[in-house]
């Protein structure tokens, strides 16, 4: 179970869709802008994905289509919060990229 709820959450995009959905993005063009990168085929086969997860739960109506967490998608707000705390305090002010802060960190220690 474990190993099946890190690949959920730590696939490519899954993670910043559920964090915008937890900040309140409901649209798709809303959770769209807030993850830079992300192409529309993705972000659709992602919610898509999470939807069959039991995540994510999309409702619609005859203008509009609107996503909102599950109980179990909103009872990863901690763990998505805890991940953002910890990516914050783990990745060095100014560095470009995770990658090359942890090369050059490795590179110095050997």
């Amino acid at each position: 179970m474990f190993h099946r709820a890190v690949e959920l959450i730590g696939r490519r995009w899954n993670g910043p869709i559920i964090r915008a959905l937890l900040d309140g993005a409901d649209r798709f063009g809303e959770i769209r802008s807030r993850i830079p990168g992300l192409t529309d085929r993705l972000l659709a086969q992602r919610l898509r994905e999470l939807e069959r997860e039991g995540v994510v739960e999309r409702a619609s109506s005859a203008t509009t289509v609107h996503y909102t967490l599950t109980t179990e998608g909103q009872s990863l707000a901690p763990v998505i919060e805890s991940i953002a705390q910890w990516a914050a305090a783990w990745e060095p002010p100014g560095s470009t990229s995770s990658a090359q802060g942890r090369s050059g960190a490795d590179s110095r220690r050997r």
